[in-house]
C-alpha cells in the first residue's frame, strides 16, 4: 500500500506540494483540506481584478477542486477545516464547516501549508461597516461589490506596503479620492528611506494623500461614512476603509499540537523544511526562513518562495534531501506608472544587525535611463546597490519607470550565485537602443561600486549632509542654467568645464563635498580633485538625490527650485 500524505492549505504552497507529489508518485495517496472555498487563485492579482485591469474573476482561479481532482487524482475537501494534530496517532482532527461533522484523517506525512492572515488590531471601531482587508477571494467579492453598489467617493488604504500601494492605486484608478494613513516613516518597508522618498513624491504627484508617521486612533462609522481619527488628532472622512497593515501566521495548529515555533509564531523547520516532528512538514507564510544573504532566521511571506518549498517538501517526502537554501526576498510592486523592486538585504536590515556604514558595507546609487538616452521613450530609473568590503554583494533597490524587473532579475541572480561587484560590470548583457545602452545600467552600477572599493572615489550620501561642518566645502560643477533651475544651499559653483583652471582658488585644507545633477560629472571633477591632493567625495546620487531627500521637507534647501517636478540628468533637465 502506498504512502498517504494529507495537506492542510492550498494555493501557492499546498497546491505545488501536491502536484509535485502526484507527477513523481502514481501511487501515492493525497488529501488536501482548505477551510475556504478556493484552493489555488491569483492572490497577487486581487487588486487588479477589483481595479478592473483583470475584467474577468474566472482568470483568476488558477486551478478549481474539481480540475485539481481530475488532473491529480487527488482528494480535494474544501470547506473542511483541521481544527486537531494529534501527532501521536498521525491523525489530523477534521470539521466539515458545512455540516459541523468533526472526523479524523490519518497520514503518513502531513504538510502544514497554513498560510497567513491579516492583523486586524484592536483599533476602536474596527469592526464598523465599509471596513476592509483584502486578502482571498471573499474579500475580494466583497470589496468589488461595495464599490460597484455604493459608488464611494472617498478611500482610506491604512498601511503602505505591498497590497496597500496596489489597492490604492486601483481604487484612484476607479475615480475614488485615496488616502495612504502609515505608521512608520515611509512606504513599502524592504525599500530604504531615499529609495522609497521617491515613491513618496511619486504619490503624492500623482494625487495621494499621504500620510506618513501617523497611525489610526479609532474609526467612527455615521450614515455611510467612516471618520479616521489619526494619532496626531487630524481626521479623515472616508467612504471606505481598506486595511493593510500586515499579516500574522497561521499557526495555531501547530502550536497547539507541540511543534516548535518562534515568538512570532512561525513554525521552526529544518534545512529540508521539517519541522520538529519528523512526520510534519511545513511550508509558505507560515514559516520562519533562513535569510539568504544574513543567515538569521526571519519570515519572508512571498508566493515565489512558497511555491519553490512546496516542491523541495513533495521531493523529500518522497526520498530525496534537497535543502531550502534561503530566501532573499526578491520583490517588485506596480505604483501608480511606477516600478519598485529590492532584492537581498537593505541597510535598515544591516544597521539593526550592528553593521556600520563605510566598514562592513558600502552603497553605490545611480541615476540613469532605461534604454539609450538618444531613443524616444528612454526613462528613469534609480539603482542601489549594498555590497561588502570583499565587494560581495548583498542587495538592491531599483525605482523606475521601465526596464526596472530585468535589472533587479539580474542582479537578484548575481546575489544567489555569491558575485561581486566586479562580476557586474562584466555581464554581457541583451543592449538595443530601445531596450538598454550599450553599457547597462548593471554595468553602470557595477563600474560605480568597484570604483569606490578600489579608491579611485570616496562617495558621500545624503546623511552626510544633514550635519555638514565649517571645514567642508560643497561644490556644484552643473552648468550655469542648471544651478538656476535648482541647486543646494550655500553651495560654491564651479562648472566642471572649468574647474581644472580654477583648482588654485580653492583651499587644499578644506574637505570638499563635489556634486552634480546625478553623479556622473561629480564623479569626473573628484577624479580631478583627488589627484591634484584635495580631500574630496562625490555626492551619491547628486542634485537629483538631495532634491528628493530634502526639498520634498523645505524647498529653501534648495534654492532656485520651480514648482513641478523635474528630471535632472547630464544631458539637461526635463521637466514632467
Amino acid at each position: 500500500m502506498g504512502k498517504k500524505v494529507v495537506i492542510v492549505g492550498g494555493v501557492a504552497g499546498g497546491a505545488t506540494a501536491l502536484a509535485r507529489l502526484r507527477r513523481l508518485d502514481e501511487d501515492l495517496e493525497i488529501v488536501l483540506f482548505e477551510r475556504g472555498e478556493y484552493i489555488s487563485f491569483a492572490n497577487c492579482g486581487l487588486p487588479y481584478y477589483i481595479g478592473n485591469v483583470i475584467e474577468n474573476r474566472e482568470s483568476l482561479l488558477v486551478q478549481t477542486p474539481e480540475g485539481i481532482m481530475e488532473r491529480f487524482n487527488a482528494s480535494i475537501r474544501i470547506k473542511s477545516e483541521v481544527i486537531k494534530i494529534l501527532r501521536e496517532e498521525k491523525k489530523v482532527l477534521v470539521r466539515d464547516l458545512e455540516t459541523k461533522e468533526e472526523y479524523e484523517e490519518s497520514y503518513d506525512y502531513l504538510i502544514l501549508s497554513t498560510g497567513s492572515t491579516p492583523l486586524r488590531p484592536p483599533i476602536p471601531g474596527i469592526d464598523s461597516p465599509n471596513i476592509f482587508s483584502l486578502w482571498n477571494i471573499p474579500d475580494t467579492d466583497a470589496i468589488k461589490s461595495f464599490i460597484e453598489k455604493e459608488k464611494p467617493k472617498l478611500a482610506v488604504v491604512v498601511g503602505g506596503g505591498f497590497i496597500g500601494l496596489e489597492m490604492a492605486e486601483n481604487l484612484y484608478e476607479l475615480g475614488i479620492k485615496v488616502s495612504i494613513v502609515e505608521m512608520l516613516d515611509q512606504v513599502m518597508a524592504p525599500l530604504d528611506y531615499e529609495m522609497a522618498q521617491i515613491v513618496h513624491e511619486h504619490l503624492t504627484n500623482v494625487g495621494v494623500d499621504l500620510r506618513l508617521k501617523d497611525g489610526v486612533k479609532r474609526f467612527d462609522y455615521k450614515d455611510g461614512v467612516i471618520t479616521v481619527t489619526l494619532q496626531s488628532g487630524k481626521t479623515i472622512d472616508a467612504d471606505m476603509v481598506i486595511l493593510s497593515i500586515g499579516i500574522r501566521p497561521n499557526s495555531e495548529l501547530a502550536r497547539e499540537a507541540g511543534l516548535a515555533v518562534n515568538e512570532r509564531g512561525g513554525i521552526i523547520v529544518d534545512k529540508y523544511l521539517k519541522t520538529s516532528d519528523d512526520y510534519i512538514y511545513a511550508i509558505g507564510d507560515v514559516i520562519e526562513v533562513e535569510d539568504f544573504v544574513n543567515k538569521n532566521k526571519t519570515m519572508v511571506p512571498l508566493a515565489g518562495p512558497a511555491n519553490k518549498q512546496g516542491r523541495i517538501v513533495a521531493n523529500n517526502i518522497l526520498g530525496a534531501k534537497e535543502e531550502y537554501r534561503g530566501t532573499q526576498g526578491t520583490s517588485i510592486v506596480k505604483v501608480f506608472d511606477l516600478t519598485v523592486a529590492n532584492t537581498g538585504t537593505n541597510e535598515k536590515t544591516l544597521n539593526r544587525l550592528g553593521k556600520v556604514y563605510n566598514k562592513d558595507y558600502f552603497i553605490a546609487l545611480i541615476h540613469t535611463n532605461s534604454n539609450a538616452g538618444y531613443y524616444p521613450g528612454a526613462l528613469p530609473m534609480t539603482i542601489k546597490l549594498i555590497y561588502d568590503k570583499e565587494g560581495k554583494i548583498l542587495g538592491s533597490q531599483i525605482v523606475g519607470y521601465k526596464g526596472v524587473d530585468k535589472r533587479i532579475d539580474v542582479i537578484a541572480t548575481a546575489i544567489r550565485f555569491g558575485a561581486k561587484v566586479s562580476d557586474l560590470k562584466e555581464l554581457e548583457l541583451a543592449y538595443a537602443p530601445p531596450y538598454s545602452s550599450a553599457k547597462d545600467p548593471v554595468n553602470m552600477i557595477g563600474f560605480v561600486a568597484e570604483n569606490q572599493l578600489t579608491g579611485k572615489v570616496d562617495i558621500a550620501t545624503w546623511k552626510d549632509l544633514e550635519n555638514i561642518d565649517e571645514n567642508t566645502v560643497i561644490l556644484d560643477v552643473m552648468e550655469d542654467e542648471e544651478r538656476k533651475l535648482g541647486h543646494i544651499k550655500n553651495s560654491i559653483h564651479i562648472p566642471l568645464g572649468q574647474l581644472r583652471a580654477s583648482l588654485d582658488e580653492l583651499d587644499k585644507s578644506k574637505n570638499y563635498i563635489v556634486y552634480c545633477a546625478v553623479g556622473l560629472r561629480g564623479y569626473i571633477a573628484s577624479r580631478i580633485m583627488k589627484q591634484r591632493g584635495f580631500k574630496v567625495k562625490n555626492l551619491a546620487g547628486g542634485f537629483t538625490t538631495y532634491k528628493t531627500m530634502f526639498c520634498q521637507r523645505d524647498e529653501e534647501n534648495c534654492i532656485g527650485l520651480k514648482e513641478g517636478p523635474m528630471i535632472f540628468s547630464d544631458t539637461g533637465v526635463q521637466r514632467i
